[in-house]
């Protein structure tokens, strides 16, 4: 029975969704998986410090916009010796992950680790590494030698990735769901569920695990405009406080805390508020339209731009009045249809087709 380690990141919940639907797909197919967190080897000390000194640069602006476009972006000696640091630290966990599951394939969904992975290459001839990214402009530190394929989500990223490796294997696949995602409810079914009346206009209001931006003043501002507002905080207890505080003054406000609800959510949503991610596919996979808040800075900013790209999305500044009211603008606007490469068929065959580049294959 083939195996597979994927390498994942506990910065933010994407990671995790990606790697997750690697798993299920190799699953599927006969392989035994497992999954660990390149925050969680670095040590629980520095494991914690990175998160926090990561958390920290999101919380001054400007400050990881000058990070990532002046060092991660062109790969600057600072960068280096930041991935240098890291890869110090992961090597000896690395080495005995693969001496411990022998994989056939590491995927690495997170550009820590990365580098590790293809120096303890040797003496594994039958390993095979694949390198996801769903940015659509993957930094210097993703891009590796000694990756045998960087799976990316648009040809814009597959350029990107041969920015810093021209010879670079490339597949462009779709961008993988949660599985709920593909079976998510119908919008009067998903409005049931929820208390919001069929013919109210409805809006889903979250931005990522840690809820970043003023979620709290905005969700009031919008539900006091009419709109029943989905406000979503993600793994921020404080936010969540606030989020409850408001629904308790306005019953237009529904305020949930860190919940698998969210394709019943957004089912029943006219339109989803958010900050560029994956959160955005799935929203498209639904057939929502998107307002997109400029919280996230760095390969947020990018990602942002790609979005409005694809169509059927829209941009505001994160003060709560200016998002009110282009939300309010957002629901006059006609929706899309739900996306046709959202499907597990399409996934699926995108991955397999990428696993049978590096001669594997999922078939049981």
């Amino acid at each position: 029975m083939p195996t597979a380690l994927l390498i994942s990141g506990s910065i933010g919940q994407g990671h995790d969704v990606m790697a997750e639907a690697c798993a299920d797909t190799l699953r599927a197919g006969g392989w035994t998986t497992t999954t660990v967190d390149a925050m969680a080897l670095l040590g629980s000390t520095a494991g914690r410090a990175g998160e926090a000194v990561f958390r920290r640069m999101h919380d001054l602006p400007g400050l990881y916009d000058a990070f990532h476009f002046a060092a991660l972006r062109p790969g600057s000696r600072l960068a280096l010796l930041a991935d240098s640091a890291a890869r110090a630290r992961l090597t000896r966990q690395v080495r005995v992950l693969l001496d411990r599951h022998r994989p056939d394939l590491v995927v690495s969904v997170f550009a820590t680790a990365t580098s590790a992975v293809n120096d303890l290459r040797a003496g594994r001839p039958g390993m095979r590494h694949f390198v996801f990214c769903t940015d659509v402009t993957p930094h210097r530190l993703w891009v590796q030698d000694g990756t045998d394929l960087f799976l990316v989500t648009s040809e814009v990223a597959a350029c990107a990735v041969r920015r810093y490796r021209p010879d670079a294997p490339t597949a462009v696949v779709p961008p993988p769901l949660r599985e709920p995602f593909y079976r998510a409810p119908g919008r009067a079914e998903a409005r049931a569920g929820l208390g919001v009346p069929d013919d109210a206009p409805c809006v889903l209001l979250m931005s990522g695990s840690w809820g970043l931006g003023p979620l709290a003043s905005t969700a009031s501002a919008i539900a006091d405009a009419g709109p029943h507002v989905l406000a979503v905080a993600g793994r921020n207890p404080a936010l969540e406080r606030r989020l409850r505080a408001a629904a308790e003054r306005q019953p237009r406000v529904h305020a949930f805390g860190w919940t698998d609800r969210i394709p019943a959510l957004m089912a029943a949503a006219d339109l989803v508020v958010t900050s560029s991610g994956d959160t955005c596919s799935e929203a498209r996979a639904l057939g929502r339209r998107l307002l997109l808040l400029d919280t996230v800075q760095g390969h947020g900013r990018d990602n942002l731009q790609h979005e409005l790209e694809l169509g059927h999305a829209d941009v505001t500044s994160a003060r709560p009045d200016e998002i009110a009211r282009n939300a309010l603008a957002a629901l006059r606007r006609p929706a899309p249809a739900p996306s046709p490469s959202a499907t597990p068929d399409a996934w699926r065959t995108a991955f397999e087709a990428a696993l049978a580049r590096v001669g594997l294959t999922t078939a049981a």
